[in-house]
Protein backbone atom coordinates (compact mmCIF):
# COMPACT_ATOMS: atom_id res chain seq x y z
CA UNK A 1 0.00 0.00 0.00
CA UNK A 2 1.81 3.36 -1.27
CA UNK A 3 -0.56 5.77 0.64
CA UNK A 4 0.50 5.12 3.84
CA UNK A 5 4.11 6.08 5.81
CA UNK A 6 5.83 3.59 8.50
CA UNK A 7 8.20 4.11 11.11
CA UNK A 8 9.58 1.87 13.55
CA UNK A 9 11.14 2.78 16.72
CA UNK A 10 14.10 1.44 18.34
CA UNK A 11 12.12 -0.77 20.67
CA UNK A 12 10.46 -2.08 17.90
CA UNK A 13 7.18 -0.42 18.24
CA UNK A 14 5.88 0.52 14.80
CA UNK A 15 3.87 3.27 13.83
CA UNK A 16 1.57 4.00 10.48
CA UNK A 17 0.07 7.16 9.26
CA UNK A 18 -2.35 7.30 6.36
CA UNK A 19 -2.73 11.20 5.53
CA UNK A 20 -6.11 12.27 4.36
CA UNK A 21 -6.50 16.08 3.46
CA UNK A 22 -10.30 16.18 3.37
CA UNK A 23 -11.19 15.41 6.76
CA UNK A 24 -11.16 17.57 9.97
CA UNK A 25 -11.09 14.44 12.40
CA UNK A 26 -8.43 12.25 13.57
CA UNK A 27 -8.75 8.40 14.65
CA UNK A 28 -5.58 6.55 16.09
CA UNK A 29 -5.29 3.93 18.43
CA UNK A 30 -2.84 1.46 19.44
CA UNK A 31 -3.20 -1.87 18.29
CA UNK A 32 -1.68 -5.06 20.48
CA UNK A 33 -1.25 -8.69 19.04
CA UNK A 34 -2.84 -9.42 22.75
CA UNK A 35 -6.30 -11.28 22.79
CA UNK A 36 -8.20 -14.05 25.05
CA UNK A 37 -6.26 -17.13 23.60
CA UNK A 38 -3.25 -16.01 25.57
CA UNK A 39 -4.79 -16.34 28.62
CA UNK A 40 -3.77 -19.54 30.76
CA UNK A 41 -6.65 -21.54 32.28
CA UNK A 42 -6.66 -19.89 35.43
CA UNK A 43 -6.72 -15.85 33.62
CA UNK A 44 -9.70 -16.61 31.43
CA UNK A 45 -11.10 -13.28 31.23
CA UNK A 46 -7.94 -11.27 31.74
CA UNK A 47 -7.61 -9.41 28.76
CA UNK A 48 -11.12 -8.37 28.52
CA UNK A 49 -10.65 -6.81 32.36
CA UNK A 50 -7.69 -5.15 30.98
CA UNK A 51 -8.97 -3.39 28.32
CA UNK A 52 -11.73 -2.15 31.05
CA UNK A 53 -9.50 -1.83 34.02
CA UNK A 54 -7.04 0.56 30.99
CA UNK A 55 -9.52 3.43 31.70
CA UNK A 56 -9.74 3.14 35.55
CA UNK A 57 -6.35 5.18 36.34
CA UNK A 58 -2.89 5.38 35.52
CA UNK A 59 0.29 6.50 37.33
CA UNK A 60 -0.65 10.42 37.26
CA UNK A 61 -4.69 10.40 36.29
CA UNK A 62 -7.48 9.11 38.25
CA UNK A 63 -11.05 7.58 35.88
CA UNK A 64 -12.42 10.50 35.67
CA UNK A 65 -9.39 12.94 34.11
CA UNK A 66 -8.69 9.66 31.79
CA UNK A 67 -12.78 9.72 31.13
CA UNK A 68 -12.85 13.33 30.44
CA UNK A 69 -9.78 13.87 28.85
CA UNK A 70 -11.18 13.62 25.03
CA UNK A 71 -14.96 13.98 26.03
CA UNK A 72 -14.58 18.30 27.30
CA UNK A 73 -13.16 18.40 22.94
CA UNK A 74 -16.08 16.77 21.69
CA UNK A 75 -13.74 13.38 21.02
CA UNK A 76 -14.56 9.69 21.74
CA UNK A 77 -12.30 7.37 23.49
CA UNK A 78 -13.01 3.39 23.39
CA UNK A 79 -11.37 0.02 23.10
CA UNK A 80 -11.98 -3.29 22.43
CA UNK A 81 -11.04 -7.14 23.03
CA UNK A 82 -10.78 -10.05 20.35
CA UNK A 83 -9.31 -13.70 20.14
CA UNK A 84 -6.35 -11.99 19.29
CA UNK A 85 -6.29 -8.34 19.89
CA UNK A 86 -6.87 -5.75 21.89
CA UNK A 87 -7.42 -2.44 20.86
CA UNK A 88 -7.68 1.24 22.65
CA UNK A 89 -8.27 4.17 20.25
CA UNK A 90 -9.73 7.47 19.80
CA UNK A 91 -11.48 9.88 17.73
CA UNK A 92 -11.68 13.76 17.80
CA UNK A 93 -10.59 17.15 15.93
CA UNK A 94 -7.19 16.59 14.28
CA UNK A 95 -5.95 20.23 16.57
CA UNK A 96 -6.42 18.17 19.25
CA UNK A 97 -4.08 15.26 18.21
CA UNK A 98 -1.75 15.15 20.50
CA UNK A 99 -3.92 15.16 23.46
CA UNK A 100 -5.13 11.61 22.28
CA UNK A 101 -1.51 10.05 21.04
CA UNK A 102 -0.60 11.25 24.91
CA UNK A 103 -3.51 9.97 26.69
CA UNK A 104 -3.63 6.65 24.49
CA UNK A 105 0.09 6.24 25.73
CA UNK A 106 -0.77 6.82 29.10
CA UNK A 107 -3.37 4.30 29.68
CA UNK A 108 -1.82 1.53 27.52
CA UNK A 109 1.56 1.85 29.20
CA UNK A 110 1.23 3.21 32.48
CA UNK A 111 -2.36 1.53 34.21
CA UNK A 112 -2.22 0.99 37.82
CA UNK A 113 -5.32 -1.04 38.22
CA UNK A 114 -6.65 0.34 41.72
CA UNK A 115 -7.67 -2.20 43.94
CA UNK A 116 -11.50 -0.32 44.78
CA UNK A 117 -12.02 0.31 40.73
CA UNK A 118 -11.44 -3.69 40.23
CA UNK A 119 -13.91 -4.13 42.73
CA UNK A 120 -16.63 -1.98 41.03
CA UNK A 121 -15.27 -2.86 37.57
CA UNK A 122 -15.62 -6.52 38.06
CA UNK A 123 -19.36 -5.88 38.50
CA UNK A 124 -19.45 -4.34 35.31
CA UNK A 125 -18.16 -7.07 33.73
CA UNK A 126 -20.00 -9.74 35.64
CA UNK A 127 -23.40 -7.70 34.34
CA UNK A 128 -22.05 -7.70 30.93
CA UNK A 129 -21.79 -11.31 30.80
CA UNK A 130 -25.64 -11.37 32.04
CA UNK A 131 -26.71 -9.17 28.77
CA UNK A 132 -24.99 -11.79 26.80
CA UNK A 133 -26.91 -14.82 28.70
CA UNK A 134 -30.03 -12.99 27.76
CA UNK A 135 -28.85 -12.19 24.58
CA UNK A 136 -29.21 -15.80 22.91
CA UNK A 137 -28.22 -14.62 19.29
CA UNK A 138 -25.32 -13.21 20.62
CA UNK A 139 -24.84 -16.13 24.05
CA UNK A 140 -24.58 -19.10 21.32
CA UNK A 141 -21.27 -17.43 18.61
CA UNK A 142 -19.65 -17.48 22.25
CA UNK A 143 -20.68 -20.91 22.83
CA UNK A 144 -19.99 -22.11 19.21
CA UNK A 145 -16.65 -21.20 19.67
CA UNK A 146 -16.43 -23.84 22.44
CA UNK A 147 -17.70 -26.48 20.62
CA UNK A 148 -15.45 -26.06 17.54
CA UNK A 149 -11.92 -25.52 19.74
CA UNK A 150 -12.47 -27.60 23.02
CA UNK A 151 -10.08 -27.76 25.00
CA UNK A 152 -7.76 -24.82 23.73
CA UNK A 153 -7.95 -21.34 24.21
CA UNK A 154 -9.97 -19.82 20.87
CA UNK A 155 -12.80 -21.95 22.58
CA UNK A 156 -13.26 -19.97 25.61
CA UNK A 157 -15.16 -17.13 26.07
CA UNK A 158 -13.59 -13.25 25.73
CA UNK A 159 -15.49 -12.39 28.98
CA UNK A 160 -13.98 -15.38 31.13
CA UNK A 161 -16.08 -17.30 33.31
CA UNK A 162 -17.92 -15.66 36.45
CA UNK A 163 -15.81 -17.97 38.76
CA UNK A 164 -12.50 -16.48 36.66
CA UNK A 165 -13.99 -12.68 36.80
CA UNK A 166 -14.86 -13.07 40.57
CA UNK A 167 -10.90 -13.85 41.93
CA UNK A 168 -8.88 -11.61 39.71
CA UNK A 169 -6.66 -9.11 41.83
CA UNK A 170 -3.82 -6.60 40.81
CA UNK A 171 -1.07 -8.66 40.53
CA UNK A 172 -3.06 -10.69 38.04
CA UNK A 173 -3.02 -7.83 35.56
CA UNK A 174 0.21 -6.34 36.11
CA UNK A 175 1.96 -10.49 35.60
CA UNK A 176 -0.34 -10.73 32.42
CA UNK A 177 1.18 -7.43 30.62
CA UNK A 178 4.21 -8.90 31.74
CA UNK A 179 3.79 -12.61 30.03
CA UNK A 180 2.47 -10.67 27.33
CA UNK A 181 3.18 -7.18 25.97
CA UNK A 182 5.81 -7.49 23.90
CA UNK A 183 6.96 -3.57 21.71
CA UNK A 184 7.82 -5.79 18.73
CA UNK A 185 4.05 -6.83 18.33
CA UNK A 186 2.25 -3.48 18.84
CA UNK A 187 1.45 -0.74 16.26
CA UNK A 188 -0.05 2.48 16.72
CA UNK A 189 -2.00 4.00 13.57
CA UNK A 190 -3.59 6.75 12.57
CA UNK A 191 -5.90 8.51 9.68
CA UNK A 192 -5.69 12.16 9.71
CA UNK A 193 -4.92 15.16 7.89
CA UNK A 194 -1.52 15.89 9.62
CA UNK A 195 1.50 15.12 7.95
CA UNK A 196 3.28 12.10 8.55
CA UNK A 197 6.36 14.22 10.06
CA UNK A 198 4.30 15.71 13.03
CA UNK A 199 3.01 12.37 14.10
CA UNK A 200 6.76 11.04 14.10
CA UNK A 201 7.19 14.09 16.05
CA UNK A 202 4.16 13.02 18.66
CA UNK A 203 5.78 8.89 18.20
CA UNK A 204 9.74 10.09 19.23
CA UNK A 205 8.35 11.81 22.05
CA UNK A 206 5.69 9.49 23.48
CA UNK A 207 6.83 6.05 22.34
CA UNK A 208 10.60 6.09 21.87
CA UNK A 209 11.18 6.57 26.40
CA UNK A 210 9.56 3.13 26.37
CA UNK A 211 11.62 0.32 26.96
CA UNK A 212 12.16 -2.14 24.39
CA UNK A 213 9.71 -5.42 25.47
CA UNK A 214 10.99 -8.26 23.82
CA UNK A 215 11.37 -12.25 23.08
CA UNK A 216 9.11 -15.15 22.15
CA UNK A 217 5.02 -15.32 23.36
CA UNK A 218 3.94 -18.62 21.45
CA UNK A 219 0.59 -19.29 20.66
CA UNK A 220 -0.65 -23.06 20.56
CA UNK A 221 -1.81 -23.73 17.83
CA UNK A 222 -5.48 -25.62 16.90
CA UNK A 223 -5.23 -28.98 15.89
CA UNK A 224 -7.76 -31.36 17.13
CA UNK A 225 -10.94 -30.58 15.30
CA UNK A 226 -14.23 -33.52 15.86
CA UNK A 227 -17.33 -32.70 14.37
CA UNK A 228 -20.31 -32.40 17.05
CA UNK A 229 -24.12 -32.11 16.99
CA UNK A 230 -25.15 -30.83 20.19
CA UNK A 231 -28.47 -29.78 21.09
CA UNK A 232 -28.82 -26.70 24.61
CA UNK A 233 -33.00 -26.43 25.46
CA UNK A 234 -33.37 -22.56 26.90
CA UNK A 235 -35.90 -20.51 28.12
CA UNK A 236 -36.29 -19.30 24.94
CA UNK A 237 -39.06 -18.38 22.31
CA UNK A 238 -37.15 -18.44 19.16
CA UNK A 239 -34.82 -21.26 18.27
CA UNK A 240 -31.04 -20.90 17.35
CA UNK A 241 -28.86 -22.04 15.03
CA UNK A 242 -24.80 -22.35 14.50
CA UNK A 243 -23.41 -24.51 11.94
CA UNK A 244 -19.57 -24.36 10.93
CA UNK A 245 -16.36 -25.49 11.04
CA UNK A 246 -12.71 -24.98 10.81
CA UNK A 247 -11.23 -22.43 7.93
CA UNK A 248 -8.24 -21.35 6.78
CA UNK A 249 -5.61 -18.84 9.02
CA UNK A 250 -5.03 -15.08 8.10
CA UNK A 251 -1.81 -15.72 6.26
CA UNK A 252 -3.63 -18.78 4.18
CA UNK A 253 -3.26 -17.58 0.25
CA UNK A 254 -7.04 -19.21 0.35
CA UNK A 255 -7.89 -16.55 2.90
CA UNK A 256 -9.51 -13.99 0.10
CA UNK A 257 -10.90 -16.97 -2.16
CA UNK A 258 -12.56 -18.08 0.62
CA UNK A 259 -14.21 -14.63 2.09
CA UNK A 260 -15.65 -14.21 -1.41
CA UNK A 261 -17.20 -18.12 -1.03
CA UNK A 262 -18.75 -17.01 2.50
CA UNK A 263 -19.46 -13.48 0.87
CA UNK A 264 -21.49 -15.47 -1.90
CA UNK A 265 -23.37 -17.64 0.53
CA UNK A 266 -24.27 -15.58 3.55
CA UNK A 267 -22.43 -12.24 3.00
CA UNK A 268 -23.94 -8.85 4.08
CA UNK A 269 -25.72 -8.10 0.52
CA UNK A 270 -29.76 -9.51 0.20
CA UNK A 271 -28.83 -11.49 -2.60
CA UNK A 272 -26.63 -13.78 -0.67
CA UNK A 273 -27.81 -17.44 -1.33
CA UNK A 274 -28.39 -17.87 1.95
CA UNK A 275 -30.77 -15.18 2.43
CA UNK A 276 -32.84 -15.55 -1.07
CA UNK A 277 -33.13 -19.08 -0.42
CA UNK A 278 -34.40 -19.09 3.46
CA UNK A 279 -35.91 -15.77 4.05
CA UNK A 280 -37.20 -14.38 0.61
CA UNK A 281 -38.08 -17.61 -0.90
CA UNK A 282 -39.71 -19.28 2.15
CA UNK A 283 -40.22 -16.42 4.85
CA UNK A 284 -38.55 -18.94 7.97
CA UNK A 285 -36.19 -16.42 9.17
CA UNK A 286 -35.49 -12.80 10.23
CA UNK A 287 -31.54 -13.28 10.06
CA UNK A 288 -29.46 -15.42 8.19
CA UNK A 289 -25.87 -14.83 7.94
CA UNK A 290 -22.62 -16.76 7.51
CA UNK A 291 -19.10 -15.28 8.63
CA UNK A 292 -15.75 -16.06 8.44
CA UNK A 293 -12.96 -15.34 10.67
CA UNK A 294 -9.28 -16.39 10.47
CA UNK A 295 -7.02 -16.21 13.09
CA UNK A 296 -2.96 -16.58 13.04
CA UNK A 297 -3.13 -20.40 12.63
CA UNK A 298 -5.98 -21.27 11.33
CA UNK A 299 -9.76 -20.28 11.14
CA UNK A 300 -13.84 -20.39 11.61
CA UNK A 301 -16.29 -20.35 9.43
CA UNK A 302 -20.04 -19.90 10.56
CA UNK A 303 -23.34 -19.54 9.52
CA UNK A 304 -26.09 -18.75 11.89
CA UNK A 305 -30.01 -18.38 12.06
CA UNK A 306 -33.19 -17.56 14.37
CA UNK A 307 -36.68 -19.39 13.32
CA UNK A 308 -39.33 -20.89 15.19
CA UNK A 309 -38.94 -24.13 16.62
CA UNK A 310 -41.01 -26.44 14.06
CA UNK A 311 -39.01 -24.95 11.35
CA UNK A 312 -35.84 -25.84 12.35
CA UNK A 313 -35.19 -29.01 10.70
CA UNK A 314 -36.70 -27.33 7.39
CA UNK A 315 -34.17 -24.52 7.50
CA UNK A 316 -31.23 -26.75 8.31
CA UNK A 317 -32.01 -28.95 5.41
CA UNK A 318 -32.43 -25.56 3.22
CA UNK A 319 -28.50 -24.67 4.21
CA UNK A 320 -27.61 -27.88 3.15
CA UNK A 321 -28.86 -27.97 0.01
CA UNK A 322 -27.16 -24.62 -0.33
CA UNK A 323 -23.75 -26.09 0.98
CA UNK A 324 -24.44 -29.24 -1.49
CA UNK A 325 -24.86 -26.57 -4.40
CA UNK A 326 -21.38 -24.68 -3.91
CA UNK A 327 -19.74 -28.31 -3.48
CA UNK A 328 -21.06 -29.48 -6.60
CA UNK A 329 -22.07 -26.76 -9.52
CA UNK A 330 -19.42 -24.49 -10.47
CA UNK A 331 -20.75 -21.05 -10.97
CA UNK A 332 -21.07 -19.88 -14.49
CA UNK A 333 -18.55 -16.89 -15.82
CA UNK A 334 -21.39 -14.77 -15.22
CA UNK A 335 -22.30 -15.66 -11.69
CA UNK A 336 -18.07 -15.50 -10.88
CA UNK A 337 -18.46 -12.20 -12.77
CA UNK A 338 -21.14 -10.70 -10.70
CA UNK A 339 -19.48 -11.94 -7.23
CA UNK A 340 -16.31 -10.21 -7.78
CA UNK A 341 -17.70 -7.10 -8.53
CA UNK A 342 -20.03 -6.81 -5.70
CA UNK A 343 -17.13 -7.71 -3.30
CA UNK A 344 -14.89 -5.43 -4.83
CA UNK A 345 -17.72 -2.85 -4.47
CA UNK A 346 -18.09 -3.63 -0.77
CA UNK A 347 -14.22 -3.33 -0.18
CA UNK A 348 -14.06 -0.02 -1.42
CA UNK A 349 -16.87 1.79 0.49
CA UNK A 350 -15.16 -0.27 3.37
CA UNK A 351 -12.26 1.97 2.89
CA UNK A 352 -14.44 5.18 3.00
CA UNK A 353 -14.32 4.80 6.83
CA UNK A 354 -11.12 6.60 8.46
CA UNK A 355 -11.87 4.94 11.60
CA UNK A 356 -11.77 1.18 9.86
CA UNK A 357 -8.71 2.51 7.78
CA UNK A 358 -6.88 3.38 11.35
CA UNK A 359 -7.66 -0.15 12.75
CA UNK A 360 -6.58 -1.99 9.39
CA UNK A 361 -3.35 -0.25 9.37
CA UNK A 362 -2.57 -1.81 12.08
CA UNK A 363 -3.75 -5.16 12.20
CA UNK A 364 -2.65 -6.19 8.77
CA UNK A 365 0.60 -4.61 10.02
CA UNK A 366 0.42 -7.27 13.08
CA UNK A 367 -0.97 -9.93 11.07
CA UNK A 368 1.10 -9.55 7.64
CA UNK A 369 3.75 -7.84 8.32
CA UNK A 370 2.19 -5.48 5.53
CA UNK A 371 -0.81 -3.39 4.32
CA UNK A 372 -2.27 -4.71 1.09
CA UNK A 373 -3.70 -2.11 -1.26
CA UNK A 374 -6.94 -2.24 -2.60
CA UNK A 375 -5.68 -2.60 -6.23
CA UNK A 376 -3.70 -5.79 -4.55
CA UNK A 377 -7.03 -7.07 -2.94
CA UNK A 378 -8.74 -6.76 -6.20
CA UNK A 379 -6.55 -8.22 -8.59
CA UNK A 380 -6.03 -11.27 -6.05
CA UNK A 381 -9.82 -11.52 -7.11
CA UNK A 382 -9.98 -10.55 -10.22
CA UNK A 383 -7.71 -14.42 -10.32
CA UNK A 384 -10.06 -16.52 -8.72
CA UNK A 385 -11.49 -19.04 -10.95
CA UNK A 386 -15.03 -20.99 -10.41
CA UNK A 387 -12.98 -24.46 -9.96
CA UNK A 388 -11.32 -22.73 -6.84
CA UNK A 389 -14.43 -22.06 -4.90
CA UNK A 390 -15.78 -24.92 -5.73
CA UNK A 391 -13.05 -26.71 -4.69
CA UNK A 392 -12.83 -24.54 -1.17
CA UNK A 393 -16.46 -25.43 -0.68
CA UNK A 394 -15.31 -29.24 -0.49
CA UNK A 395 -13.15 -28.54 1.67
CA UNK A 396 -14.30 -26.82 4.02
CA UNK A 397 -18.36 -26.74 3.31
CA UNK A 398 -18.50 -30.52 3.57
CA UNK A 399 -20.57 -32.05 6.28
CA UNK A 400 -18.10 -33.70 7.75
CA UNK A 401 -16.05 -30.29 8.49
CA UNK A 402 -19.42 -28.59 9.82
CA UNK A 403 -20.77 -29.00 13.83
CA UNK A 404 -24.06 -27.91 14.67
CA UNK A 405 -24.95 -26.07 18.08
CA UNK A 406 -28.65 -25.99 18.48
CA UNK A 407 -30.71 -23.34 21.15
CA UNK A 408 -33.88 -24.72 21.59
CA UNK A 409 -37.09 -23.17 23.23
CA UNK A 410 -37.70 -25.63 26.42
Amino acid sequence: MSDYDLYELPNGIRVLHKQVLHTKIAHCGFLLDIGSRDEKLHQLGLAHFWEHMAFKGTEKRKSFHILNRLETVGGELNAYTTKEKICFYASLLSTHFERAFELLTDLTFNSVFPEKEIEKERGVILEEMSMYQDAPEDAIVDDFDGVIFPNHSLGHNILGTRESVSGFQQQDFFQFLADNVRTDRLAFSSVSNLPFKEVKRLADKYLAPLPAQLGARPRTPFTAFQRVEQTERKPINQAHCIIGGPAYAIGDKRRIPFFMLNNLLGGPGMNSRLNLAVREKYGLVYTIDSTYSPYTDTGLFGIYFGTEKKQVARTISLVNKELKLLREKTLTTNQLHVVKEQLMGQLAMSEESNSGMMQLLGKSTLDLGRVESINEVFAQIRQITAEELRDLANDVLREDNLSVLQYLPE
